[in-house]
């Protein structure tokens, strides 16, 4: 059975954005009341009162006692708006209901278990539909539907079709998928970088030695490094370099 919640709300006098920003600098919620024909009042309640009210019960499936001038109303929440970038609840919509009209709204689907293919197979259970919507008397409104996937095994699926709420029509297409048991993921392996994955060895400085000097770092008998050969008195003649068309010298 639906959760039932009291909670008081009074007029709101000024209307538009800038009502609504005064109401929320009071520290009150703005809201508005429709339904059965009524025409849409503008509300606020407090912000705490409404936030305790809230805490532990689904919203859409919880029935809100909504007092209003003196008056008890039995109400659903129709949309919460909240801040972008807080987790503050900036607007309600109220729809006022009546006991003997039947109400549609949507409540979640909870799974119950540990599929087979979990448990053995290292399966990974994925819910693909986490609610569905109802037709149902105020009285019967279920706070939520919850479905066994404990027999389910790798690939196995169930779906709208696979579950009994009682007292109510459900209006979600019934082939629809709630819940299957997919193959376990596979781990990914990063692709190596090109540079982690060629190592390009330096080539080894080779250095021409002319005829008849000796290698760097030779050294002679007794430890001594080698002389370098003594040149001939006469200079070798210059070899004669090209200069390019047009150049200057450097």
């Amino acid at each position: 059975m639906a959760q039932i919640v009291s909670l008081a709300a009074s007029p709101r006098q000024a209307t538009g954005k800038g009502g609504a920003r005064q109401a929320r600098f009071r520290g009150r919620v703005p809201a508005v009341i429709y339904g059965h024909g009524r025409d849409t009042q503008s509300l606020e309640v407090e912000a705490k009162a409404l936030e305790k009210a809230l805490q532990g019960v689904e919203p859409e499936s919880t029935i809100i006692e909504l007092a209003v001038e003196g008056k008890t109303v039995k109400t659903l929440i129709r949309e919460i708006q909240r801040h972008p970038l807080r987790p503050d609840i900036i607007h309600v919509d109220f729809y006022e209901i009546h006991a003997a009209e039947k109400v549609t709204l949507k409540i979640p689907v909870h799974l119950v278990g540990n599929p087979d293919g979990v448990r053995n197979a290292g399966g990974v259970l994925d819910q693909v539909t986490r609610e569905v919507e109802i037709e149902v008397l105020p009285e019967n409104i279920p706070d939520r539907v919850e479905l066994d996937v404990t027999a389910l095994k790798i690939g196995d699926s169930l779906h709208v079709r696979d579950l009994s709420i009682a007292n109510a029509r459900i209006l979600t297409e019934a082939a629809l998928t709630i819940a299957t048991v997919v193959p376990p993921r596979a781990e990914e392996v990063a692709a190596p970088t090109p540079e982690a994955a060629v190592e390009v060895a330096e080539p080894e400085l080779i250095r021409k030695v002319r005829e008849g000097e000796e290698e760097e770092g030779e050294v002679a008998e007794g430890g001594a490094p080698a002389k370098p050969e003594a040149k001939s008195e006469k200079p070798e003649k210059a070899e004669k370099t090209e200069k390019p068309k047009g150049g200057k010298e450097s």
